[in-house]
């Protein structure tokens, strides 16, 4: 008697398990256990066929038709794209060697806005000093100690510099020349405000602030 007929009942229907009502196939038994004619669930089937038309679709539009482009081409078109932009956006014009705080209404706005969403996390909110320094007192750790002068020069080269062993990165990638300019034209007013809970101060004393 040949396998196919070990699984089948004296009526020549196949044998069926009582518990799942799944036929044994025939030929599939390995110590004792036998292995049942379990059906996939439709859904199983359902994503799987989507799975093969996506494959043919992916390949079809990207790689035969070309109806999408491939990563590659992606990038460069964004790279030719900010080129473009580049190009056509004006160059702020910018002197290092004859800085100055800023005093314009305008100014001191926008270097407020660039304080509040870049430097209150170290600084305070009202320069107060956190994890970073003071900025309301006469104590600073960076400045010209040869004139006892903290000059809006020393403060841009910080900022473009950083203090890595301070913790502070440097913005030169993060903030334009004259959006570094406008910050610490706000942060030099707030000179002399002694907001509450000022941090002790750090560095030496200086006389001269701008």
């Amino acid at each position: 008697m040949s396998n196919t007929d070990e699984n089948k009942l004296p009526h020549g229907e196949p044998e069926i398990d009582e518990l799942t009502n799944d036929r044994y196939l025939g030929g599939h038994e390995y110590d004792g256990i036998r292995e049942l004619d379990n059906k996939l669930p439709a859904w199983w089937l359902y994503l799987f066929y989507i799975t093969i038309i996506f494959a043919l679709v992916y390949l079809v539009g990207y790689h035969l038709a070309e109806w999408w482009p491939l990563q590659d081409d992606e990038y460069n078109n964004e790279l030719a794209a900010a080129a473009v932009v580049e190009k056509k956006a004006p160059v702020e014009a910018f002197d290092f060697e004859s800085m100055a705080p800023m005093v314009a209404e305008a100014d001191l706005a926008a270097g407020k806005e660039t304080y509040d969403k870049i430097c209150v996390t170290c600084h305070g909110k009202a320069g107060e000093g956190l994890v970073g320094p003071n900025f309301t007192d006469m104590y600073w750790i960076h400045g010209d100690s040869t004139n006892n002068k903290i000059s809006i020069k020393e403060m841009y080269n910080v900022v473009i510099n950083g203090v890595i062993e301070k913790g502070m990165i440097s913005y030169k990638d993060q903030l334009s020349p004259v959006q570094i300019q406008q910050v610490l034209s706000f942060i030099i007013t707030l000179q002399g405000t002694n907001p509450p809970n000022a941090k002790a101060p750090q560095g030496r004393k200086y006389d001269t602030f701008g």
